[in-house]
């Protein structure tokens, strides 16, 4: 079964650096969201304005199509996506055999710090108290603290993500 992973949270705590990280470790196809939002979403979030479900369910549904492609390539894929409710963590996953889910937390306070030394080429800092509104902590989902070391995160998820080694072979 192709291995899907998605890493999740709200904006600046670290989804692309830690989801091209482990991409990179395990040699798998890295894939950032925000590359795939309509031109229309991207205009009204530089706008200040927080995307509502009717502005994510066509790039979720895209996003899901794109997965779907990579499973029956049998291309294991990490995608770094803010998927901040249940609902559109499920529209991710539809159709899909497995899709892991590794959720990056970390206080307001923090994650804030971390937007003002940052410029996001379309995702205002503004917007960090409607993320953290819209957050639906999910509970099935590895969770990891952001306040570790970037590759202490991707070390520990590659030992969790890799495949197990079939009998007689070696890992």
């Amino acid at each position: 079964m192709t291995q899907l992973v998605l890493v999740m949270g709200v904006s600046g705590c670290g989804k692309s650096s830690v989801g091209q990280g482990l991409a990179t470790r395990l040699g798998w196809r890295f894939v950032d969201a925000d590359d795939y939002h309509p031109t229309r979403n991207i205009e009204k979030m530089r706008a200040g304005l927080a995307l509502n479900d009717d502005d994510r369910m066509p790039w979720l549904d895209r996003l899901n199509a794109l997965l779907r492609h990579s499973a029956a390539r049998g291309q294991p894929v990490v995608l770094a996506c803010s998927a901040l409710k249940q609902v559109y963590r499920s529209r991710l996953a539809d159709r899909l055999g497995l899709l892991s889910v590794v959720h990056l937390h970390g206080d307001f306070d923090t994650i804030a710090a971390r937007l003002a030394t940052r410029q996001h080429r379309y995702m205002p800092a503004s917007l960090l108290r409607s993320q953290f509104d819209t957050l639906e902590p999910p509970a099935d989902a590895i969770s990891i603290d952001i306040r570790d070391d970037i590759a202490r995160i991707v070390e520990r998820l590659a030992n969790l993500c890799q495949p197990a080694a079939a009998p007689g072979e070696h890992p």
